[in-house]
């Protein structure tokens, strides 16, 4: 179960039998968290970090009147929290947005980690500081990108980042999420959304149907998104 995560981290680094038996051995438990329920709740004290094994989480945070901004999707393979364990709770929820089978492993586990296995450390370092360069394309996107472009850039990065653990099927990929759940990503209404999809469509860019999305022209899509993946530090290297 704990593969893609291995796949992911093997995509840009050098992952030894040592640490790969690490990794493995810090699992203590795995389970299963029903579609719309918690993974993490905003403020309660954390002695675990998540690695999400198959489905689609999310970081959120809620308005007092209820509405939700997701700040960052989770793909099967991250770990969703990794930052808990120096904070040791977190400012916002992490949700499952489908079905999702996660793998919890104790604080005190990944401390061993720090203090015997240096190299595995900084990889997970560059985990964190790679969540906070998506984080910063997300903000672009939100402040900037007209509705056309935030959504056809946010395909276009889900499909590379589903692609580095083998989700993808050419330039098509699940996406178990709602047109409202896209809506909280992208900062708009889900009549905006819904408005958006049709003209992709239309425009013969993608289609999203089914909690699936078919791009039909890649290079159109980026073109449009101005999607340059390189925020997603895609190249190989030790650290």
């Amino acid at each position: 179960m704990i593969e893609r995560h291995l796949m992911k981290l093997r995509a840009r680094d050098e992952i030894s039998d040592e640490e790969e038996a690490a990794i493995r051995a810090s699992v203590a438990t795995i389970r299963r968290v029903p579609a719309d329920q918690p993974i993490a709740r905003a403020f309660q004290p954390l002695d675990v970090c998540t690695i999400l094994l198959d489905g689609f989480a999310a970081r959120a945070k809620d308005l007092e009147d209820g509405r939700r901004q997701i700040t960052e999707l989770h793909t099967p393979g991250d770990y969703t929290d990794l930052h808990s364990f120096t904070l040791k709770h977190l400012d916002h929820d992490v949700i499952a947005l489908s079905e999702c089978t996660i793998a919890l492993v104790p604080h005190t586990t990944l401390r061993e980690i720090t203090e015997t296995l240096p190299h595995l450390t900084r990889v997970y370092w560059f985990a964190t500081n790679l969540d906070a360069a998506i984080h910063r394309e997300w903000e672009l996107s939100l402040g900037r990108r007209t509705a056309l472009e935030r959504m056809a850039h946010l395909f276009c990065e889900l499909h590379v980042r589903i692609g580095l653990v083998g989700l993808t099927d050419g330039d098509s990929y699940e996406l178990s999420l709602t047109q409202v759940e896209l809506a909280e990503c992208l900062g708009l209404t889900s009549v905006h959304v819904n408005r958006t999809l049709m003209q992709l469509r239309e425009d013969g860019l993608l289609e999203f149907r089914a909690r699936r999305v078919t791009i039909h022209d890649m290079a159109r899509l980026r073109e449009l998104a101005g999607f340059d993946p390189a925020y997603l530090y895609l190249e190989r290297g030790a650290r």
